[in-house]
This record gives structure tokens, C-alpha cells and sequence, in this order.
């Protein structure tokens, strides 16, 4: 397995969708503030995840400004793996900002990046 989670970051707070494999979802998307309650309620949720998996999941977000600053800063003090990808106006993750539907291209994207294995090392 190659679980995944996709974070739809906007100010203040983050779309989450997990995927414990290409095509499956696990549970459904939530919305989560860019607070310390919340983010340790997602970190508990990665580690469910993990539980399930045996393995921590990737954590894949798009670059917003400084918007994801405080769920970096998070992720890092926690030791969660993490990919930042950088948008540009070639492929732009989003187009519109329809919450469900720039997760799902996250998505997407995700699968692809496990396909090809451009996943780094995390050993």
C-alpha cells in the first residue's frame, strides 16, 4: 500500500482526503483549521492511518503563499513526511476553487507521482 493523504490548503484551514491506496479513499474529506487542537486531531488521523497501512502516509500539499506555513511547521516538529508541490501557471494544481474537486486533482497527481515512483526515499 502507498497511503496518501491530499491537503486543499486555504487560508486558515485545509481540505483532507486520504487515500490508502490509488483508488482508495479512506473515510471522507474533512475540513481542518490551521490550529494546534486540529492539527493534532489530523496528526491522530495519520497515525489511524497507519495503523491500518503499517506505514505513515505521505502528506501532499500545494504551495499557497504562506497560507501552508503553519501545517509545515507542524508536520516538520512532528517528523511527517511530507511533499510541497510548487504550482505554476504550466500545470496549475487548481483552476477553480471547488474544494472536493481540487482534492480529487491532488489526487491525481498523487497517483501519478506513486506510479512513476517519484516518491523519495524515506530510508
Amino acid at each position: 500500500m502507498n497511503p496518501v493523504v491530499g491537503l486543499d490548503v486555504a487560508k486558515g484551514e485545509s481540505q483532507v482526503q486520504a487515500f490508502l491506496d490509488q483508488s482508495k479513499p479512506y473515510g471522507k474529506s474533512f475540513s481542518m483549521k490551521h490550529i494546534k487542537k486540529e492539527l493534532d486531531h489530523f496528526l491522530e488521523f495519520l497515525k489511524e492511518i497507519e495503523e491500518v497501512t503499517g506505514q505513515m502516509p505521505m502528506v501532499i500539499l500545494e504551495s499557497t503563499g504562506h497560507y501552508h506555513s503553519p501545517v509545515i511547521q507542524y508536520l516538520e516538529e512532528q517528523g511527517i513526511p511530507y511533499i510541497l508541490l510548487r504550482s505554476s501557471n504550466r500545470f496549475p494544481v487548481s483552476e477553480k476553487k471547488s474544494q472536493p474537486r481540487l482534492s480529487l486533482k491532488l489526487v491525481k497527481l498523487i497517483g501519478l507521482i506513486i506510479r512513476k515512483n517519484w516518491l523519495p526515499s524515506l530510508e
